[in-house]
């Protein structure tokens, strides 16, 4: 099943923000991002990063395939050269994005070489000079999502001066992870947990600029914590929790915009066409299956669903077992439920009165 370049993108007018999925390498493909729409009509969903120079070599067609209910949707560029990111943005033009999105975040050794990621925070005039060739090659909206600072960088006035810099190249949207990334002496993967947090500086930061749309990103996992952060911010991208625990894009839908419960079963159903279609195209199961390895987390039966999804189905061929395996874990949760509320439910037994 090809997916092709259509004419049906979201108006930028209509795209609602509070929620969106964060782009993350090797983990928002196509099927995690269809996946993620079933769990979620609200959020905005972004691809995984692709750089304008791979884009350029090797064709959009390669990296930009996605089904149309995948909208509304993110594309992330990487890149540090104004003119090159303009003709990125060109090249995708026929895949009708509804937005694009400039990576000043990601840290790893691999981006820096290539000049863009976090190491660009340095840079807030090269930043803006590229803003301003994206935005004159579309009309979409182009974005930018940047850390609180690199290394040494002060938190305070060298954030403020990187987003001064970018707004006046006339950028207002801004996905903000509230964390410092250390481009020296911490991996990739620590970058994401070992820097502090500070909500507050990125709270100030819309404070002091409330013309600007600011979306908190970093440590939100659970929905309590999304729908708080929504009240201060414009809204909230939710990163790892998306994926190792997807159920929470429901929760967030059913707390803070009133929608009622995904049911995973229909999910599932859904998914098992999927995967046909997929498969008849050449596709594994596994290269779809893996992304919905943490749909029981916190559940009853997410071990025995963990286990069925990466051994039992690796290989498999016929995939409605995919949604006999979710009807199974299903049975098994509800019969957990019962138990634990006839447990519940039952008179505690008098004390035996003992003999003197």
């Amino acid at each position: 099943m090809e997916e092709k370049p259509h004419n049906t993108a979201t108006s930028p007018a209509h795209i609602d923000r509070r929620l969106s999925v964060a782009p993350m390498m090797d983990w928002t493909d196509r099927h995690c991002r269809y996946f993620h729409r079933l769990l979620s009509p609200d959020a905005l969903l972004f691809t995984e990063m692709v750089t304008a120079e791979a884009i350029l070599h090797a064709g959009a067609a390669r990296f930009c395939r996605h089904d149309e209910a995948e909208h509304p949707l993110a594309l992330q560029l990487g890149g540090s050269d104004p003119d090159r990111l303009a003709l990125a943005v060109e090249a995708v033009a026929p895949y009708q994005f509804d937005e694009i999105n400039l990576n000043v975040g990601c840290p790893s050794d691999r981006v820096q070489s290539g000049r863009f990621g976090a190491c660009l925070m340095a840079e807030p005039q090269l930043v803006a000079d590229c803003m301003t060739k994206m935005r004159a090659a579309s009309d979409i909206p182009m974005t930018v999502k940047c850390r609180i600072g690199i290394d040494d960088m002060d938190e305070e006035q060298g954030l403020d001066d990187f987003i001064d810099a970018v707004a006046d190249a006339g950028v207002t949207i801004i996905y903000l992870h509230a964390r410092k990334a250390w481009l020296s002496g911490l991996s990739p993967k620590e970058n994401r947990d070992i820097p502090p947090l500070n909500y507050e500086r990125a709270f100030r930061l819309k404070q002091r600029r409330p013309d600007l749309e600011i979306y908190l990103n970093g440590g939100i996992v659970t929905t309590a914590s999304a729908v708080s952060e929504m009240a201060r911010f414009d809204g909230v991208m939710i990163g790892r929790a998306a994926y190792k625990s997807p159920y929470i894009l429901s929760e967030i839908g059913e707390a803070a915009f009133g929608r009622a419960p995904v049911s995973r079963l229909d999910v599932m159903r859904q998914m098992a066409d999927y995967a046909a279609a997929q498969i008849a195209d050449g596709e594994k199961m596994h290269s779809i299956t893996r992304h919905m390895l943490g749909l029981y987390n916190g559940y009853h039966g997410a071990r025995a669903w963990r286990r069925v999804l990466g051994e039992e189905l690796r290989g498999e061929t016929n995939a409605m077992k995919l949604y006999d395996a979710a009807a199974a874990i299903e049975s098994l949760l509800a019969k957990h439920q019962s138990d634990t509320e006839l447990k519940q439910a039952s008179p505690a037994q008098p004390a035996q009165k003992v003999a003197s």
